[in-house]
């Protein structure tokens, strides 16, 4: 009936998701939920409110990551039942559903198999991703807000919460900067092998004789800062800026001085937030923004052999990570793992989990 072999393909993918419980230590897993457990059902849990979200949140995150490895491990058994039960019955449709469902188990397990391989100290939080517009005036201002749209359609396609922090509009089109917040399980250690320089080449929507340009934008992510960090803060060492909050093209949004700008005078990061409509709402998210800045600086100076993990992003030749070349051809390629497509409308449209899984696993092999 078909000329693969079902029995050692169903039978790889159950020594890889054996190989995957070894090395994410259920029992470890297992041991801690249990101690959590114990901790939610404190009484007094919800006297430190940070605390108990933080008990609640690991918990069921620890639930899930099993609950979704033993669910693979059932549907591996049923696929097995479902070929032999199609091969000895001669069932061509039977067939095709165990095909159809072996395929889908082959990508779910791939992507367990990259979870395996995120194993940093910060791996497992949430993200903080800055984009900014660089090198190329207008076109790089366009370039930021379309990077913007390419991961907003990626966490939505994965169902990843997805916050505008922090949204700075251009003049004439598009954004110069936004700061957001990808709230999901490793979210930081999925989505840190973006960070760097993206190059577009494109003819130019701004230019009136269509000439091909270069613009180039720069992505930056950290990790949300935990309870557990202790990122000390002297406010001594803050200057807090407030302005008015505006919209595309210089328009305002509020009319109050709600805005806030916080720089950190000793290491000169800059943040701000004008999303929400009070300015101590604001400055309390601009505050967690700065947290997981000078988190993510600590992190860099404790390692600095690896500090390519922050990199230079500076919108320049020498530091690209990946470019996207819509004309004259269409092409988008990693320049660190060589991943490519020519699917470039995918890409932009939030397909990049080829080029994440790529990374993930150039960036295990050079620290080994």
């Amino acid at each position: 009936m078909s000329d693969r072999e079902f029995p050692l393909e169903i039978e790889q993918l159950a020594q890889s998701l054996s190989s995957i419980r070894k090395v994410l230590d259920f029992d470890a897993m297992e041991r801690e939920i249990a101690t959590l457990q114990e901790e939610a059902g404190d009484p007094n849990l919800w006297n430190d409110q940070e605390n108990a979200a933080r008990v609640t949140s690991k918990l069921a995150r620890l639930q899930n990551e099993i609950e979704r490895i033993e669910k693979l491990v059932s549907r591996v058994d049923d696929v097995r039942v479902l070929v032999e039960l199609a091969e000895g019955e001669n069932d061509a449709a039977t067939l095709a559903e165990a095909v159809n469902e072996l395929d889908l188990l082959k990508r779910a397990v791939a992507e367990l198999e990259i979870r395996t391989l995120l194993n940093g100290e910060y791996d497992s939080r949430d993200a903080l991703l800055t984009i900014r517009s660089e090198a190329g005036g207008v076109d790089a201002a366009d370039w930021a807000q379309m990077l913007l749209r390419m991961y907003t359609r990626w966490a939505e396609r994965h169902g990843h919460k997805f916050e505008i922090l922090d949204l700075s509009h251009a003049e004439e089109a598009g954004i110069k900067s936004a700061i957001v917040r990808v709230s999901a399980p490793y979210a930081y250690g999925t989505l840190s092998v973006e960070q760097g320089t993206h190059r577009l080449v494109r003819i130019s929507p701004f230019d009136s004789q269509a000439r091909r340009h270069t613009s180039f934008a720069g992505v930056e992510v950290v990790p949300v800062v935990d309870q557990s960090d202790h990122i000390e803060i002297d406010e001594k060492d803050l200057r807090v800026d407030v302005f008015r909050s505006s919209g595309p093209g210089g328009q305002g949004v509020n009319t109050t001085d709600s805005a806030v700008r916080i720089t950190h005078l000793p290491t000169n990061i800059v943040v701000s937030c004008q999303n929400e409509r009070s300015q101590i709402q604001n400055r309390a998210t601009a505050m967690a923004v700065l947290q997981s800045k000078l988190l993510d600086l600590r992190r860099v100076e404790e390692r600095a052999r690896i500090d390519a993990l922050k990199g230079d992003t500076t919108g320049s030749w020498g530091n690209q990570m990946r470019t996207y070349v819509l004309q004259p051809y269409q092409l988008v390629k990693d320049l660190r793992t060589d991943f490519e497509t020519g699917n470039t409308g995918a890409v932009l449209d939030g397909e990049i989990d080829g080029f994440i899984e790529a990374g993930v696993r150039w960036r295990r092999s050079n620290e080994g």
